[in-house]
């Protein structure tokens, strides 16, 4: 006998309540959505923000990236609702399963910056504050898919092959029983991503989008090779599934990003520092006669350059517009 990780029976994935029926693909979906509410709070307050905009940010970002998620599922997986056999009316069923993260991401962006602009704050800064809860969100609703088993990869005799019920292995792999976890697989993945975006935003202090451009290029980079393992049906260009191509092209679209804007960080954290000088030269001789003989010139403007170095740009506070 070979070491393997037994899916939940099917009986699990979901849970009656008299009449209503909840599945824990939308349970597991909510649980995330209510621990990123919690972190992005937390870090939108250590920013000096108003922990309501978040709320209020949210009451627009969570919908729309519902919807995006679902309508990007549906065109990279049409067969299930538009070819033989299927029905249309399944795509409006979300809660049985199947949100792609990239329609996600940029509808539920897109309504970040509608409920940004509304509550008078900077997006760029909610981004940077959102990202890693973003990337836990992930984390936490992939276990959706193990109970409705699901987003696993090819066959495999490893300790921790998945098993899956004949019922829902693709055709073709009928006579396997265990397959790569591949929803594991990412959910590793985006933990120890959590635990990057959180260091390096303490380490380095990143701001204006840099944060939320290291998210993408970070899970974009796990999703890539993860996509090579996958068998489930979606749609092939030039021989390679859909989602190879759109993580490869947003990985590179977020190191050019991540880059561009560290440029324009590095750029706008030299402002103050010429400021500063400018105006220590102004009064030159008066400080120098009251600091003479005591050293405290050079520590007084020492430390208010590291001040205006911290600062960082003022523009991308959360309270700015």
């Amino acid at each position: 006998m070979r070491a393997s990780i037994p899916s939940p029976p099917i009986e699990w994935s979901s849970v009656s309540l008299g009449p209503l029926t909840i599945h824990m693909y939308a349970i597991f979906i909510l649980i995330g959505i209510f621990v990123a509410l919690w972190l992005v709070r937390r870090r939108w307050i250590e920013r000096g923000g108003d922990p309501e905009v978040v709320e209020s940010i949210a009451f627009w970002a969570i919908p729309f990236g519902i919807i995006g998620g679902r309508i990007y599922h549906v065109i990279s997986s049409p067969a299930a609702y538009f070819g033989e056999n299927g029905n249309p009316i399944d795509a409006f069923k979300i809660w049985e399963g199947g949100l792609g993260i990239w329609g996600a991401v940029a509808l539920g962006a897109f309504g970040a910056w509608i409920g940004a602009r509304r509550a008078g704050a900077s997006f760029t800064a909610f981004a940077d504050s959102v990202a890693p809860a973003v990337l836990l969100a992930q984390a936490i609703g992939r276990l959706g898919n193990y109970f409705n088993q699901e987003l696993f990869g090819g066959p495999t005799d490893l300790p921790w092959g998945l098993e899956i019920e004949e019922a829902f292995r693709p055709a073709g792999y009928e006579a396997f029983t265990t397959f790569h976890p591949t929803f594991l697989y990412e959910m590793l993945w985006n933990l120890a991503g959590v635990a990057v975006l959180l260091w390096a935003d303490r380490r380095f202090k990143l701001w204006g989008g840099r944060v939320f451009w290291l998210y993408v290029a970070v899970y974009t980079a796990g999703r890539l090779w993860i996509e090579t393992v996958r068998i489930d049906t979606a749609v092939h260009v030039l021989g390679l599934r859909i989602n190879v191509w759109v993580a490869g092209i947003v990985l590179l679209g977020a190191i050019i990003a991540f880059l561009v804007t560290g440029a324009r960080q590095r750029r706008l954290s030299e402002v103050p520092d010429r400021a500063t000088l400018a105006a220590v030269g102004a009064s030159g001789a008066h400080t120098r006669t009251e600091s003479e003989g005591s050293g405290t010139e050079g520590e007084s403007t020492a430390g208010t350059l590291d001040a205006a170095e911290d600062a960082g740009d003022p523009g991308d506070t959360p309270s700015a517009q």
